[in-house]
């Protein structure tokens, strides 16, 4: 509904030139999340919605022959499924955009159904590869915000020959700058102009569909959801441009130079000539307020003149920040250029500022090394920037690890007390499309959290950074210090799955305790006695260790897949690479604790509850029930075995349980 409103609006822009037709698919509300026996229905009756929905359209004009597809969590894990059909054709999907869609692995592998049909899919992807090159994809992920599933589960499978799949968190969109939850992902307007606005941007003149051309579309994918330069997107740009108009002409000789517009009736030329500056400075910096989409930065190629008539449009080049447009040039891949011109059009009534600057890049680029994990927030990285400049990058030496969390402390002082714009923080993630901006007053104490969804690569040797993009003349303190809070966040985020399972390693040990004291002594001891004497981690973690150990030896991996075993969940996610020494540990620590506090609570309800029971109702001779089977219990097996074979044998087990919870009451 939010998709096809938008699209409505943007279609009345185009005099409905062009227009979107949007239809759902209902799932009837199916918690396949939960229990993955519905997936391949799912699969089968998307299938034949294409096709009914494509022969909606046979006869017409311009007809489609493909349909693009926008999957929200597992209904973007069903439209992948698709390509694991035997007879579905490749071609009926041309482009598919997935929201908050778990693509690696299920948020909770609860059966079997959902794993198969995981590895079913994840598999088909990578020996498919080079045939899917047809097919753009594009995943959506929420970001922190989202706690049902993390973003790191939503970046697609990485491939080296697939060149036509892109995995983005939605706070790192242009325009958008925001995380989401789970559900708002769907609605979040500025996610929906970014899509809809691609949409139409996707759409071939020629044939009036989306375009085949898969090169085109990763291009206007790349545009809205990654890096826009603040301009309407152009499939091939012209390479030169006249610069026209009676322009007044005015050149810059200095390394920085600001300029605010209020109210110009003329428009300027400000041309830089580089060869002045291409000895002493190793990048160009500019920036411009004005949030409009026209050009702005150009450069002349060898003109020896003040003035030049044609040049290449560096606008393209730019990118879009909150507040404001950046150009970052690296002056040694611009042999042929001469001068740069910043143009300044007349302004009736706007306001805006410009600013350039020539800078070397090791001036602007310090490295601040993290605070350790153990340090627990007790010590902390502290580095001083006295901006003379407008961008600095301060890299953060050794920050890899999915475990890492650390709060950033961005303090900035002013010589004088005159209006400022507002400085803009970016960390940056180079190995993954995960960056997060803060927008923040000067001067002001601002608190960014930095964790990643995502560990290092192997073989990227890449460094996270924090971008300032500053106001000159201040001073920025920068402190780094390890969040223990966050630390055990990313722990809960990454490992809650295998959570459940320690839990219950730590009530078998105390149940094997119990059972021996009962076998030894002819008592059952308490509960709570027994998780202390028993719950071990020497009695699990070795055990872990040695079963990942030979799961990594194809022959051990069969023996264990041929007796229907799950994943051990530490391999699944050593493969994810979030799987950290100590952390199974951690896990079991969490586990006894929760075992025990549970244990408490549990004991204490039932004498409560029984001592209710007793008022109530106070029995006059108690029973004695000395036959093992009787007619009642027989009928009670045989319901149960029924409930089990039409339903599943947990459901069963589970009123027994109820039952023998109120017998002990």
């Amino acid at each position: 509904r939010s998709l096809g409103s938008i699209a409505l609006r943007k279609a009345e822009d185009v005099d409905f030139k062009y227009h979107f037709n949007f239809f759902s698919v209902n799932f009837n509300e199916e918690l396949v999340a939960l229990y993955g026996g519905s997936l391949q229905r799912q699969t089968k009756f998307v299938h034949e919605c294409i096709k009914v929905i494509l022969k909606l359209y046979q006869g017409r004009e311009f007809a489609p022959t493909s349909v693009a597809i926008v999957g929200h969590s597992m209904g973007g894990l069903v439209a992948r499924a698709l390509l694991t059909l035997k007879n579905f054709k490749p071609e009926l999907i041309n482009l598919l955009i997935t929201q908050a869609t778990p693509h690696t692995a299920p948020v909770m592998p609860l059966d079997k159904y959902l794993t198969d049909f995981y590895t079913a899919v994840n598999n088909n992807w990578i020996l498919k590869a080079h045939d899917l090159r047809s097919l753009t994809t594009l995943s959506v992920a929420g970001g922190f915000r989202d706690y049902q599933v993390r973003s790191g589960l939503a970046f697609l499978p990485r491939l080296s020959q697939h060149d036509s799949a892109l995995s983005v968190v939605s706070s790192a969109v242009p325009r958008a700058w925001a995380s989401t939850d789970h559900l708002s992902i769907v609605w979040c307007k500025e996610l929906i102009l970014a899509t809809i606005r691609a949409f139409f941007d996707l759409i071939d003149e020629n044939t009036r569909q989306i375009t085949e051309d898969p090169k085109r579309r990763m291009s206007v994918l790349n545009h809205h959801f990654v890096r826009h330069p603040a301009k309407i997107f152009e499939e091939n740009p012209e390479a030169f441009t006249e610069l026209t108009g009676t322009f007044i002409w005015i050149t810059v000789r200095t390394s920085k130079w600001t300029y605010s517009v209020y109210n110009d009736s003329d428009g300027k030329y400000f041309t830089f000539p580089l060869a002045s500056h291409r000895k002493s400075y190793s990048h160009v910096y500019c920036e411009n307020s004005m949030l409009d989409t026209s050009s702005w930065i150009y450069g002349c190629l060898n003109s020896n003149s003040s003035m030049c008539l044609e040049a290449t449009d560096l606008s393209w080049r730019a990118e879009l920040l909150p507040n404001t447009k950046i150009v970052l040039l690296k002056l040694q891949d611009y042999p042929s250029l001469s001068h740069i011109v910043i143009q300044v059009p007349p302004a009736a009534g706007n306001k805006y500022n410009l600013a350039c600057e020539f800078f070397r890049k090791d001036s602007r680029t310090v490295q601040l090394p993290v605070t350790h994990l153990l340090s627990f927030g007790f010590s902390s990285s502290k580095i001083l920037l006295n901006s003379s400049g407008l961008l600095y990058n301060v890299q953060l030496q050794h920050f890899h690890q999915i475990y890492q969390a650390f709060k950033i402390y961005v303090e900035s002082h002013c010589q004088s007390h005159k209006e400022r714009k507002p400085s803009i923080y970016r960390l940056h993630i180079p190995w993954s499309h995960e960056d997060s901006i803060i927008v923040a007053k000067v001067p002001s104490l601002t608190e960014i959290s930095a964790k990643l969804h995502i560990a290092q690569p192997e073989n990227d040797s890449s460094v996270p950074e924090l971008n300032i993009y500053s106001s000159s003349d201040c001073q920025y303190e920068v402190i780094l210090k390890t969040s223990l809070l966050q630390v055990l966040g990313q722990i809960i985020r990454f490992h809650a799955g295998a959570l459940p399972v320690y839990i219950v390693a730590n009530i078998l040990l105390a149940y094997g305790g119990q059972l021996s004291t009962l076998m030894s002594r002819g008592q059952c001891s308490d509960f709570s006695h027994e998780l202390v004497r028993t719950a071990k981690p020497y009695k699990i973690e070795p055990l872990i260790s040695i079963v990942v150990f030979l799961l990594g030896f194809n022959w051990f991996r069969e023996i264990w897949e041929s007796l229907s075993l799950p994943e051990v969940d530490a391999a699944v996610l050593s493969n994810q690479d979030a799987w950290f020494p100590l952390v199974s540990l951690m896990l079991f620590l969490f586990g006894t604790g929760i075992a025990y506090w549970s244990g408490v609570f549990f004991s204490t309800s039932l004498r409560l509850f029984s001592s209710l029971w007793l008022t109530l109702i106070r029995p006059t001779v108690l029973g004695k029930d000395d036959k093992l089977i009787t007619p009642r219990r027989l009928c009670g097996v045989l319901s149960l075995c029924l409930i089990s074979w039409t339903t599943c044998g947990a459901f069963a087990l589970f009123l027994i349980y109820l039952q023998y919870l109120f017998k002990v009451l």
